[in-house]
């Protein structure tokens, strides 16, 4: 949530950053929440000066009975009891003033960096780098929804009979190649200094406010009723939650933590191979990667969080692409994001497997996540994550990448978490 004060402040260049992200009604918007915050401070100077006026009353009233004037008091007692009556309703007009406000801020969306290209669809995307070689397949070579079933690696239609579509079954070697891949990236964000944690994949309504899911998101995330909770889309949302109302040290930062958890997201895909197999699922496993650093320092931590990723694809000889997208296919709390995308050689595509973002100031906002710096200045933190990595489209192209007429080779980094080198 963008900050009133930065707002107000910033007017011109919020208007400017919010036109790239094709913010419809900007500048109305913009205009009410401005309005109604000269409505609030005119309401909180009307109930000062009638808190003033009654205090004073209140010491006059004071001085009146130890001096014996008790009917002057008693009249001045009336008039504070009209005063309180004022009172209580500028307070209540206030909280209707603040509420509106809130309203109306939770509906605008980060401002973008002003790096961040114009666009409105994923093919406005700037392409940063590509790196790696495209395989070439042998004749035979088919998507890995046939090899999945070939090998015996995931029922797909299992899960349906269990679940629905969209939750499948991962068996034998495919539920090794999961762990496997699993403790890796693990292992990997440990060795670069991220502390694991393991967290709820349940959260309360607070938590996803805090990380900007709600409100107006509902219908993404799976909500169990009863007890007002809902399944994580991510750890994003858990583990940068550990930080909401927190007061940090800037001795304290950066905070690096790293965490494995399955993912449920309701998003509906259209039909056909675009959402085929591992292509989109309403469950999947990822292990996220979260920073919370200092404002000046943020945009080199994202730099150093997207080389990481690019590290993992790079150690699983796996073809990628990076992207800055553009500022219709951003997030709603993002100011920048990476995305990396990785070869699927048997579908002849790209397949989007990580999101590296900064969110500034967005997020710890609503979290109220702070810190003081070194001149004892308190300000809010800004926080980062990315996904290192999600496992189903890794999974995809490992499979379809790596086949050969005999059968299916893992990547030398994976074999001693994977106990075997081979699937046939």
């Amino acid at each position: 949530m963008l900050q009133l004060s930065y707002i107000r402040e910033n007017k011109e260049d919020v208007l400017k950053r919010l036109a790239i992200k094709n913010f419809k009604d900007a500048e109305s918007i913009i205009d009410s929440i401005l309005k109604l915050d000269d409505n609030r401070k005119l309401a909180q100077r009307q109930a000062d000066d009638v808190k003033a006026e009654a205090n004073g009353l209140a010491k006059q009233i004071g001085e009146m009975m130890k001096s014996g004037k008790k009917e002057e008091a008693e009249t001045l007692k009336l008039k504070t009891t009209e005063l309180k009556q004022h009172e209580k309703q500028f307070d209540d007009q206030l909280k209707a003033i603040e509420a509106e406000i809130q309203k109306l801020l939770v509906t605008v969306p980060n401002t973008p960096n002003l790096t961040v290209p114009k666009g409105k669809t994923p093919e406005d995307n700037e392409v940063v780098n590509e790196v790696g070689v495209i395989p070439v397949l042998h004749d035979k070579a088919v998507p890995h929804w046939e090899l999945t079933t070939k090998f015996n690696l995931i029922d797909f239609e299992l899960g349906v009979k269990l679940t629905g579509a969209g939750f499948p079954v991962y068996k034998g070697k495919g539920a090794k190649l999961q762990r496997a891949l699993i403790n890796y990236f693990l292992d990997k964000a440990t060795s670069k200094g991220y502390n694991e944690v393991q967290v709820p994949i349940l959260v309360n309504a607070d938590s996803g406010y805090g990380t900007g899911q709600l409100p107006d998101k509902e219908g993404q995330m799976y909500h169990c009723q009863v007890d007002d909770l809902y399944l994580i889309p991510t750890a994003e949302v858990p583990i940068t939650n550990m930080y909401r109302d927190v007061m940090l040290k800037e001795s304290d930062l950066p905070i690096k933590n790293c965490g494995y958890t399955p993912c449920f997201r309701r998003e509906a895909g259209s039909y056909g191979k675009d959402v085929r197999g591992l292509n989109r699922l309403h469950q999947f496993d990822k292990v996220e990667i979260v920073q919370i650093t200092q404002p000046e320092k943020s945009y080199e931590t994202l730099e150093t969080m997207r080389e990481f990723v690019c590290s993992l694809l790079q150690d699983l000889e796996l073809p990628y692409r990076t992207l800055k997208l553009c500022g219709g296919d951003m997030s709603f709390g993002s100011a920048l994001t990476y995305d990396l995308e990785v070869w699927s050689a048997a579908q002849q595509r790209w397949l989007e497997v990580s999101s590296v973002s900064n969110f500034e100031t967005f997020q710890t906002n609503r979290l109220k996540c702070k810190y003081k710096d070194a001149n004892g200045k308190t300000q809010f933190a800004h926080s980062l994550n990315g996904s290192a990595l999600a496992l189903p489209r890794i999974v995809a192209s490992l499979l379809e990448n790596n086949q050969t007429v005999d059968g299916i080779k893992i990547p030398k980094v994976l074999v001693p978490y994977t106990g075997f080198d081979f699937i046939d």
